[in-house]
């Protein structure tokens, strides 16, 4: 494996002077007219499931080289399929590929074309089975804890996110709980969609009502809602939507809310962030104003959807509404904080005047650093000060990203 690395890398570093390469400088209007061959274009050159042919190779290049390309980026991509949809299909990185690596470079330098290698054997970047979960792409996870103050105790802290068998933790800090807070069993919310119950009755800390564990998708083709009813007022701040796979028309939802079930109040109207083709099936976190209200209801409709642009991907798929989740919570969260921190690839809108409120922050003489007391079973003892505390346990796994 580590042979295959040291080749594939040694690759790479060949076809730096075919990017790199630069001529003289030359006036603007002489390069613009008679341009170089730094200013010719370059393809990306797809090698799908193994098809692939010293007589397909030979084809294409010439193809390149008569329509006046400079070079081409090869990019292997999927395995072979079973069953194979060409024979022989070649495996990536066998001494077969490999031998078939060559011959194409072979058929470049004969036709007088660049070559260059794609970092990745798909889109997730370089990977291959010698990357360990522990050595793949990681992404920072959390779960937070909510205790009573005033008294010493032992604490279980959940395990945040955990992919492909790997965890470890980072750190482990106590901040003040926001005002009103709440604690587990103090709020049960009934679910209702257009009047009728769902089969679904969910307690949880927080106010975190989920509308189902991902387990349950609930659909809809037309205009709907989804209601919350509360026994007690609820401290409304954020609202995560949350769905499985790809699906805009969850990040659609109108907002309302109401003391008696009757005359509701819209709130606010979510808006899908910005985003690219690997947004699927991550949350979306919405800031709202802070509303307490018995009853909120989540309308949508397939109505005043935009089309789909390369910056809003997933409005190219039908409007359909599929959902597996809303999460409600009185904790002041930073607005589409998954696009702002680099956890998915969006452009999410500017923070919230609301966010950006003094009485929402943790000044940072009241974080504590509880690291070197987790124990390896996620416990830890505390005596935490009085009030309500917030205890976030943060470590990293894998992506679970792999190559295509």
């Amino acid at each position: 494996m580590n042979r295959t690395f040291r080749l594939l890398i040694a690759f790479c570093l060949l076809a730096l002077p075919a990017v790199s390469e630069m001529p003289p400088s030359l006036p603007v209007r002489e390069a613009f007219n008679s341009p170089g061959r730094n200013a010719k274009p370059w393809t990306i050159w797809y090698w799908m499931h193994g098809c692939v042919s010293k007589e397909g190779v030979k084809a294409d290049l010439e193809a390149m080289k008569a329509v006046g390309l400079e070079g081409a980026y090869l990019m292997p991509i999927r395995g072979v399929r079973t069953p194979s949809v060409y024979e022989p299909a070649i495996e990536q990185l066998t001494p077969a590929w490999w031998a078939m690596v060559r011959y194409t470079m072979e058929e470049a330098a004969r036709l007088d074309l660049k070559l260059g290698m794609h970092l990745s054997d798909g889109f997730a970047l370089a990977g291959g089975p010698w990357i360990t979960p522990a050595l793949s792409m990681q992404q920072v996870v959390w779960t937070k804890t909510l205790v009573k103050g005033g008294r010493s105790g032992r604490f279980f802290l959940p395990q945040p996110t955990t992919r492909e068998g790997y965890y470890k933790d980072i750190a482990v800090f106590a901040y003040p709980a926001p005002r009103d807070m709440m604690l587990p069993d103090d709020s049960t919310a009934m679910l209702l969609v257009e009047a009728q119950p769902l089969p679904i009755r969910v307690t949880s800390a927080d106010g975190q009502q989920d509308l189902s564990a991902k387990t349950l998708t609930y659909r809809s083709d037309s205009a709907t809602w989804i209601q919350y009813e509360y026994a007690q007022p609820f401290l409304c701040r954020s609202v995560v939507t949350r769905v499985n796979g790809t699906n805009l028309q969850s990040h659609r939802l109108r907002v309302e809310a109401s003391h008696d079930g009757v005359h509701f109040r819209t709130v606010a109207q979510l808006e899908p962030p910005r985003h690219g083709w690997q947004n699927t099936g991550f949350d979306v976190t919405h800031a709202i104003p802070p509303t307490r209200a018995r009853f909120f209801r989540f309308h949508w409709t397939p109505e005043g959807t935009l089309p789909g642009a390369e910056d809003y991907d997933n409005a190219k798929w039908s409007p359909r509404l599929r959902l597996t989740g809303l999460h409600l919570s009185a904790e002041p969260l930073i607005h589409q904080f998954e696009g702002k921190n680099a956890s998915v690839w969006r452009l999410a809108h500017p923070v919230t005047e609301g966010a950006k409120s003094t009485a929402n922050w943790v000044p940072q003489d009241q974080l504590i650093n509880l690291t070197d007391k987790l124990q390896a079973d996620g416990s830890l003892r505390w005596t935490p000060p009085k009030g309500q505390w917030v205890l976030l346990r943060m470590g990293h796994t894998s992506t679970g990203m792999t190559n295509a």
